[in-house]
């Protein structure tokens, strides 16, 4: 079974979420899938990653993107390729309606809301507010390559090994 997802997934795109890696060439996809149980007849989460070529760093970290196979393994983990940022993290789209999405209301519904009930001036302003990435390497660190503590051998560390 595990072998029949692994060859479909060589053939059709697959869409995951970006996530921090501290491998210098390649991107970090989550794909999630649901596995079936075949003594239970349940399906379970599982999530799979694949390494992706991305020569124009297209994807940051929260990222919705497309990967497909490359016709051969670039490297022994670089399998995919990213075709494409579906929906930048932070910037949600419906993909029925194709409406703004804020949690778990449309934007435009939100807006109707103020207009009726008087809008504050605290209240945040989603035509106004610039793209993401205008923070970056101030606030925004998503570019940045993420740090991974190996070895600590200082006996005043609590955090030594």
């Amino acid at each position: 079974m595990a072998n029949k997802i692994k060859d479909v997934a060589k053939k059709f795109l697959l869409l995951g979420q970006c996530v921090p890696t501290v491998k210098q060439n390649a991107t970090k996809i989550r794909v999630k899938r649901l596995e079936l149980d075949e003594n239970l007849l349940m399906y379970f989460k599982k999530d799979e990653f694949y390494y992706c070529y991305d020569p124009n760093k297209m994807c940051k970290t929260g990222d919705i993107v497309l990967i497909k196979a490359l016709p051969h393994k670039m490297t022994k983990l670089i399998t995919h390729a990213v075709e494409e940022v579906v929906y930048p993290f932070g910037d949600v789209t419906d993909p029925v309606t194709g409406k703004k999405v804020a949690k778990e209301r449309y934007r435009e519904d939100i807006d109707r809301q103020s207009e009726l009930y008087g809008k504050l001036d605290s209240g945040f302003d989603y035509k106004k507010a610039p793209s993401r990435g205008w923070q970056e390497g101030k606030k925004d660190f998503t570019s940045k390559p993420t740090y991974t503590r190996f070895h600590v051998f200082d006996e005043k560390d609590p955090y030594s090994i």
